[in-house]
């Protein structure tokens, strides 16, 4: 068997995710419109066991999008993407644009040229492309001669996944079987629920309230037929959480049934769950809050 783990790495909303999910045919890591969806390493396991090819897992660790961070909780999120670079048996990195477009791809890239990690590219969201857009993307990234291979898919629709993994697996060598067949993450249901729900907020709220926004979940109770959740929104102003609330509590109400409906699909069971608002000023810029939230070690 063959086994090893390789790092996705990129500027926020470059479809990190979105790419991670597709490589496992699973949802597995929250998706949005909104940067910085992304903010705990979420590890994906891809195993492939009994087919005509040599049997192999694959640990994909989806990294917070890397960016220039205005506080303590961007440092977290952009040291734990950086961290992984000389830790996996390979780097995909990924972007959606040129390197010439702007400072970010070129603070990584210049990371990415300081490791002897093997480094693929894949260039997403090839739906959006014209083919003379991404023959510049291509050509750009190709003249830096630090990747092993360039790929373009489409991770939304799963164009060319296939060829991202066989591009991958050219990195890992004969090793242990990490973790059972039927596994697709290392994450508790406990924390996948809270970035359920955390998710539902991006979607809901507009601005800057939404990256504010940390989830605790406070009470898990599972039954043969229902699990019942209580969680707690913590938002970082008192303007905030009356936008979270709603008029007449209408956009919690909206935010708990969509993630309602998402959690019974993961855990295959009746889900109860009960949502509260609370203030937690500037807890991006506190290490206790931080910690406490589970971004701190």
């Amino acid at each position: 068997m063959k086994s090893g783990f390789i790092s996705i790495a990129g500027r926020p909303n470059v479809g990190k995710s979105t790419l991670l999910n597709a490589i496992l045919g699973e949802k597995i890591a929250i998706t949005t419109d909104k940067p910085q969806t992304t903010r705990n390493s979420i590890r994906g396991i891809y195993t492939r066991l009994g087919q005509q090819e040599e049997d192999l897992q694959m640990i994909f660790i989806d990294t917070p999008g890397i960016h220039k961070p205005r506080n303590k909780l961007g440092d977290f999120m952009t040291e734990t993407a950086i961290g992984t670079f000389k830790e996996v048996d390979a780097v995909i990195f990924i972007t959606d644009d040129k390197l010439s477009a702007g400072p970010g791809d070129k603070y990584i890239l210049e990371l990415l040229k300081e490791i002897r990690t093997p480094k693929i590219l894949v260039i997403n969201k090839i739906d959006k492309l014209g083919p003379e857009e991404y023959l510049q993307i291509y050509q750009e990234y190709e003249e830096t001669g630090i990747f092993s291979e360039i790929i373009g898919t489409s991770a939304v629709e799963g164009k060319n996944v296939p060829d991202v993994i066989r591009a991958a697996e050219k990195f890992v060598e004969e090793g242990p079987m990490y973790f059972p067949e039927d596994m697709v993450t290392d994450h508790p249901e406990r924390f996948i629920v809270s970035e359920i729900i955390r998710e539902k907020l991006l979607m809901y709220l507009q601005d800057e309230v939404p990256h504010g926004v940390a989830i605790e979940i406070e009470s898990y109770e599972e039954k043969p037929k229902l699990t019942k959740i209580g969680a707690v929104i913590y938002c970082e102003k008192k303007s905030h959480k009356g936008i979270i609330i709603g008029k007449e509590g209408r956009k919690l109400k909206g935010v708990g049934k969509s993630a309602r409906e998402e959690i019974e699909a993961l855990l295959g069971t009746k889900v109860f769950l009960q949502l509260w608002v609370k203030v937690k000023e500037n807890w991006r810029d506190s290490d206790f809050a931080l910690s406490n939230f589970g971004y701190k070690d």
